[in-house]
C-alpha cells in the first residue's frame, strides 16, 4: 500500500497527505485518488479538492463517519499509480511585451538573460497543472525553467491587473482578477481562467497541460475585446492525456 497521512481538517474534511515534495509524479499519484473517490460516488463525499501533495476530501459526517471515510481512502490507496486520462491540453494565448511585463527586464538581469531568451524560455514549456487555488480559477502551473525560478519581490505590489502573467519559484500563474501580487510580472493573457455565465467555473482544471504561445501586444488587445465581449472561445487542443508526462 502507499504511504500516507491521513489528518482532520475540521469535522467536515480530511486531508490525506501522500509526500512532501513537489513534483508531476506526487501530483499525478494524488489526482489518481482523486480520481478512484470520484468514481467510487462514496454516499457522502462532497467534493475532492487535489493540491501540490494532498488530497483534501470535503464529506457529511451526518451520512459517513470519519473513521468509516478514512478505511474507505486505505482501500483506494492501495497499488495507487498516476492517474489516466487526467486532463486536457491547452495553449493559451500570453503578450510578453514590456508594456504590460513591468518586471521582464527585471527577470533578465537576475537570471543574466535577454528579455528574449526569457520569453523563449518560459513560452518553451508544457506546464501541469498542479492545483487551482487563492483566486477562482488560478491554476498554479509548473515547472518554470531553473534559470527563470527566482524568489519573489521583496517589495509585493498592492495591486496587479487581471489576466498578469506572473512567476515565482519554479511555479508560473495567470492571476484571473486584480489581487495584491509579489511575484514577477512577466506578461499578460487575454483569457478568462473564471467564467461567471452560463453558469460559473474554471477553465482549467488539475491534471491539465497548457502551453503559450506568445502574440503581440496588438493581438493582445484585439484578443482582450474579444473576451470582454464574449467572443473569445478556447478548447483543448486534444482528447484527454495521461498525467505521468
Amino acid at each position: 500500500m502507499s504511504e500516507y497521512r491521513l489528518l482532520p481538517a475540521g469535522d467536515t474534511a480530511l486531508v490525506v497527505e501522500l509526500g512532501e515534495q513537489i513534483d508531476r509524479s506526487l501530483s499525478a499519484r494524488v489526482l489518481a485518488l482523486a480520481r478512484r473517490l470520484d468514481r467510487s460516488r462514496l454516499a457522502g463525499v462532497v467534493e475532492t479538492v487535489p493540491t501540490f501533495r494532498s488530497l483534501l476530501v470535503h464529506y457529511d459526517p451526518l451520512v459517513i463517519p470519519a473513521a468509516t471515510l478514512g478505511a474507505r481512502i486505505g482501500e483506494l490507496m492501495r497499488d495507487l499509480g498516476a492517474a489516466e486520462d487526467a486532463g486536457r491540453r491547452w495553449t493559451l494565448p500570453a503578450c510578453y511585451d514590456p508594456r504590460v511585463a513591468p518586471d521582464l527586464d527585471h527577470v533578465a538581469a537576475r537570471s543574466g538573460l535577454s528579455p528574449t531568451q526569457i520569453v523563449e524560455r518560459h513560452s518553451a514549456v508544457t506546464y501541469h497543472v498542479y492545483m487551482l487555488g487563492f483566486l477562482p480559477g488560478q491554476a498554479y502551473l509548473g515547472d518554470v525553467p531553473l534559470d527563470l525560478a527566482l524568489p519573489r519581490r521583496e517589495s509585493p505590489r498592492l495591486k496587479i491587473p487581471a489576466g498578469s502573467l506572473a512567476i515565482a519559484g519554479r511555479v508560473s500563474c495567470i492571476f484571473p482578477l486584480e489581487t495584491p501580487c509579489g511575484w514577477h510580472l512577466i506578461g499578460r493573457s487575454p483569457v478568462a481562467l473564471w467564467a461567471q455565465a452560463p453558469q460559473p467555473g474554471a477553465l482549467l482544471a488539475a491534471g491539465d497541460k497548457v502551453s503559450f504561445s506568445p502574440v503581440s501586444l496588438r493581438e493582445y488587445e484585439s484578443l482582450l475585446a474579444k473576451a470582454a465581449d464574449g467572443r473569445l472561445t478556447l478548447l483543448p487542443d486534444e482528447q484527454p492525456i495521461g498525467a505521468a508526462a
